[in-house]
């Protein structure tokens, strides 16, 4: 799968998101789904607890730590070479999570750039996909999206009175099920309200460029037994082998979007 280069003719580029449609084969999608599942019942109310909880939302984290599939995906190559079109190379994975929106959840997020940052000098820094485990409609609590808002380098409290209401230029960014959503991170986004009677469940893996620190450690993390079967490519993407990245890591780490 092709990814265009950064023109104005790329979506990725002008509206800050491309959506893979029916990137999952039903076999993967049916293996994500299972695996989180049975993540959020072993965890129960510890779920998510290695980041952060959300009122009105299930939680997971540190998802490289906990199941082969999940390594997999995040160096999957059409998903490294849509990030590439974002991040200057290098870049690396900052986390993988997942987040289940609760039925008729009336908890929404506010409008934000994720870890708080808009592009700096060097350009843009942060990148997030978005692997639909549901149907994202325009009931259960799909993701706004405001297209172009990467290109402001302000953030949505910087401007808007209330980053909660809804701006005038949002769209919702639907899908099915087995849909990858590839964004930059910059661009001003959030989840909306679930008013269904069944949760909407997605996995977020969070890419970063080379000299910022990750949202989650990841060799801090892995357990032992995971840092030793890691395929080359997964250490080079998780960042495992990076002096810079312990340097910026061990100290620290970026923070999200909204959540305190």
């Amino acid at each position: 799968m092709a990814v265009m280069p950064a023109t104005e003719n790329n979506p990725l580029y002008v509206q800050g998101y491309l959506i893979l449609r029916g990137f999952m084969n039903s076999r993967l999608l049916s293996e994500l789904r299972d695996s989180a599942e049975a993540l959020w019942e072993a965890e129960g109310e510890n779920a998510g607890a290695e980041f952060r909880m959300e009122p009105g939302a299930r939680r997971l984290a540190n998802l490289c730590d906990k199941g082969d599939v999940f390594r997999r995906i995040v160096v999957m190559p059409e998903i490294l070479a849509a990030i590439g079109e974002i991040i200057q190379n290098p870049f690396k994975l900052s986390s993988l999570n997942a987040r289940s929106t609760n039925p008729f959840s009336a908890d929404a997020q506010p409008l934000h750039c994720d870890t708080g940052g808009i592009a700096d000098e060097k350009g843009f820094w942060v990148a997030n996909t978005v692997w639909m485990l549901n149907d994202f409609t325009s009931e259960n609590g799909a993701t706004r999206v405001v297209p172009g808002s990467h290109h402001w380098r302000k953030l949505p409290q910087e401007v808007m009175a209330d980053p909660q209401a809804p701006h005038p230029d949002q769209i919702l960014v639907t899908g099915k099920a087995g849909d990858v959503v590839v964004m930059n991170a910059h661009a001003w986004h959030g989840g909306t309200a679930n008013r269904t009677a069944h949760p909407r469940r997605a996995l977020h893996g969070f890419y970063t460029r080379h000299d910022k620190p990750q949202q989650q450690y990841q060799k801090k993390l892995l357990g032992a037994e995971t840092l030793k079967i890691l395929t080359a490519e997964q250490r080079q993407v998780l960042a495992i082998d990076d002096p810079l990245n312990d340097e910026l890591s061990a100290t620290g780490h970026s923070r999200s979007g909204f959540l305190k």
